[in-house]
């Protein structure tokens, strides 16, 4: 008996492009992707995400700041490194992902129980973007 495997073996061939060519027009659109505005969605959060977000969670962290760096392209803010402060910090970095999606968000831990860093970066305006909409954050 004589079975011809040729058909199987280009209909898997062609299956395989098919699909390695896919993946690269997937990959191509996604880096073409449409950047957001440079604003503030606060619709995007839930009302209890937003009260929890501006009105508890940024006005604590404003008090917890230690210290700020300026940065080409942003900011950095210093935190203490205690469980508490890092849980607010992340928590808010959780919801501010969501309402400012055009943020590069770093949090940055210094070895031996050093400080937290928060970094706020991105695209041309981004900084400008900052110094305006996070007046509160510059204040002593």
């Amino acid at each position: 008996m004589n079975i011809n495997f040729a058909p199987a073996i280009t209909l898997a061939t062609f299956a395989i492009g098919f699909c390695l060519q896919a993946a690269a027009q997937q990959s191509n659109s996604a880096s073409t992707s449409v950047e957001s505005p440079f604003a503030c969605n606060r619709l995007a959060l839930s009302p209890e995400q937003r009260k929890r977000h501006f009105d508890e969670l940024g006005p604590a962290l404003r008090t917890l700041k230690t210290d700020m760096r300026e940065l080409p392209d942003g900011f950095e803010f210093k935190f203490p490194s205690d469980t508490k402060t890092y849980q607010k910090v992340a928590e808010w970095v959780a919801g501010e992902r969501v309402c400012c999606p055009f943020f590069d968000i770093d949090l940055r831990s210094e070895r031996e129980g050093g400080a937290l860093w928060l970094r706020l970066t991105g695209r041309e305006g981004t900084k400008q973007f900052i110094e305006a909409d996070f007046g509160k954050w510059f204040k002593p």
